[in-house]
């Protein structure tokens, strides 16, 4: 039923685009399409109208007429043509658009273009035979090129709504026109599109490029450069306090560290493939004549080195290296977005040498504290296995692809592991386990991974000698627990919305001084001496401002714990403190503690890693 229901909003989505481009060309009769498919949570067309700039201003205008169009409940028929009909068509309606891609069809069977093919304009082959017929769908008087499918009629297609306008390139090729890409939501009830334009507010408050400049976290500087982000002290605090827990965790299951440099000559990524794969992603510079080096955009290759650097046995297997790096990638700028895209990102990268009778065995451990990892954070888990397609975009052996799998399939049955096999996003040198988290808005993010290679240590020649004295090959299997950090901080930042728990929070503890007095200054000094003693982040505000103003900045920064120190406190030297739902709540709990206990508490709670206050 789920998959009937899924496909039912799948046609309702593709309607309403097709409900959308029928409204812009009543109102813009010069109007020329490109493609209107179907998108998470919505739709879009691709369209350019000569001299016209659709602004936001023109939503209701364009949702008004769109309504029109579902009242008339306009039947969607379905018909055929003959690719040189269709030509004919797209000719005499003046859609240039329509013609190139049924050009592209007639000349070679598909629309060369990235995200189109021939299925998805609706082409029909006889045999062997080149493209034949393309489909059409027409409500009323709007006819356009597509396969579908779609509902029954325009008065069947749930709760919409037009969110945005951006710039896209006809074909995602620059060079080619710019269009106007218009977006809209749209699900089956009115209930479910007002819940998910909730969501949309609440995802707008969390926006961690918002959180992060109000909570002192990051910066972009354009003198360095976009996507290559400035951590403050503040979010210095965070990045370790995650590393740290990741490499106590690889430690844990025999990981020792190691440190590379950040620049390489060539040749090192040319032999193990990234190079020629990859060649727009990676910025090349001269240093010396005859060699060319480069900023490492990945950290595997390196592991290698270190490795090959002396004979091995298979006594010495499993060999496992970990090292949190920097490395850095040439993204294109309409690509970069806060800390989740970025041309410099720090991956919690680590690689295993094993022979092929452990891989199970390490690849089982790696899950053990990857599961560890997220259950101490608070994030579900799902999986995807990433296996290669029929193409021919991956280097090495069929046969070697098909074991390397199935390893992969099996631990995923023995580890119960609620998993489904994605075809074609394979990484280029084997299969992997992408493992992504539910935030607490429900959407889906790809942190860890777990993939096994059989190609890298082949192309750079590993060798082990086996209890017989032959040469072997190991297996390489690469992990990172929680990815790029820069990702995962964006993932984590709005998934909390900036309220971390204690342990990763850059400030566990603020002070606010009730009135200038030296003995009260004096008792506050000695909550901080032992709270600073004790590891406990803390900071005193000692501001000429109200309390109340005080409880209000400490709650803007989300600070977990507030102690509020007076005559009272003074006397009794006994604290009551306050916890970030106390401040939002505007109240506080009525549990005095000794301070030298409170502080203990709060070192207790941190070092346990709780993901919720203990006092």
């Amino acid at each position: 039923m789920a998959d009937q229901n899924n496909e039912q909003l799948h046609a309702m989505r593709h309607s309403l685009a097709h409900i959308m481009a029928t409204a812009v060309t009543r109102i813009w009769p010069e109007a020329k399409l490109g493609v209107g498919p179907v998108v998470e949570n919505g739709f879009y067309y691709d369209i350019d109208i000569p001299d016209v700039t659709i602004s936001t201003d023109d939503f209701k205008r364009i949702e008004k007429e769109m309504i029109k169009v579902i009242n008339q409940k306009q039947v969607f028929e379905r018909s055929e043509k003959t690719i040189d009909e269709a030509l004919e068509w797209a000719k005499s309606a003046k859609q240039p658009y329509k013609e190139e891609l049924l050009n592209d069809l007639k000349r070679s069977g598909t629309t060369v273009a990235k995200d189109l093919n021939a299925d998805e304009l609706g082409t029909i082959a006889n045999g062997n035979s080149a493209v034949d017929n393309v489909s059409f769908y027409t409500n009323s008087n709007f006819t356009d090129l597509c396969r579908g499918p779609h509902v029954e009629s325009t008065g069947k297609v749930g709760a919409f709504k037009l969110m945005r306008i951006a710039g896209a390139y006809w074909r995602g090729k620059e060079g080619n026109p710019q269009m106007q890409r218009l977006y809209g939501v749209a699900f089956d009830t009115k209930e479910e599109l007002n819940n998910h334009l909730q969501m949309l507010e609440e995802a707008k408050k969390r926006d961690h490029r918002k959180l992060g400049q109000e909570l002192d976290i990051f910066v972009i500087s354009d003198l360095v450069g976009p996507g290559l982000p400035l951590f403050t002290p503040r979010g210095t605090i965070l990045r370790k306090e995650l590393v740290k827990y990741s490499e106590e965790l690889q430690r844990s299951v025999g990981y020792e560290e190691t440190w590379n440099p950040h620049m390489t000559r060539v040749e090192l990524y040319k032999t193990s493939g990234h190079y020629d794969k990859y060649p727009e992603r990676f910025d090349v510079s001269s240093v010396e004549s005859e060699d060319k080096f480069m900023l490492k955009p990945m950290n595997c290759p390196h592991h290698t080195q270190i490795y090959a650097s002396k004979p091995r046995s298979y006594r010495d297997l499993p060999i496992r290296y970990m090292e949190t790096t920097t490395m850095y990638r040439d993204e294109k700028s309409g690509e970069l977005h806060g800390l989740s895209r970025v041309r410099s990102l720090t991956q919690d990268d680590s690689h295993a040498f094993v022979r092929h009778d452990q891989i199970e065995d390490e690849m089982r451990g790696i899950l053990s504290i990857v599961k560890r990892m997220y259950q101490t954070l608070g994030l579900e888990l799902s999986v995807d296995l990433s296996f290669r397609d029929d193409g021919d975009n991956y280097f090495g052996d069929k046969k070697a692809w098909d074991d390397a799998q199935a390893i992969i399939e099996n631990i995923a049955k023995e580890e119960e592991l609620n998993y489904k096999i994605e075809l074609g996003e394979a990484a280029f040198y084997g299969p992997k386990i992408d493992i992504y988290v539910s935030d607490a808005l429900g959407r889906k993010w790809q942190c860890a991974t777990v993939q096994l290679d059989y190609v890298q240590p082949e192309r750079f020649e590993l060798e082990y000698t086996d209890e017989n004295g032959e040469k072997k090959r190991p297996a390489m299997v690469h992990k990172a627990i929680l990815g790029s950090i820069e990702r995962f901080l964006s993932v984590y930042i709005e998934h909390t919305a900036g309220r971390f728990p204690i342990w990763l929070a850059p400030e566990q503890l603020r002070i606010l001084q009730v009135k200038d007095s030296p003995e009260i200054e004096n008792f506050v000094d000695e909550i901080t001496a032992l709270a600073k003693a004790s590891g406990v982040r803390v900071e005193v505000d000692r501001a000429n401002d109200s309390i109340s103003k005080k409880i209000r900045n400490s709650q803007l920064m989300k600070v977990p714990y507030v102690l509020v120190i007076g005559e009272k406190e003074l006397e009794t030297r006994r604290v009551t403190p306050r916890t970030r739902l106390d401040l939002v709540n505007d109240d506080h709990t009525d549990s005095e503690y000794a301070f030298e206990d409170f502080i203990l508490g709060i070192v207790r709670e941190s070092k346990d890693r709780s993901a919720k206050s203990s006092l």
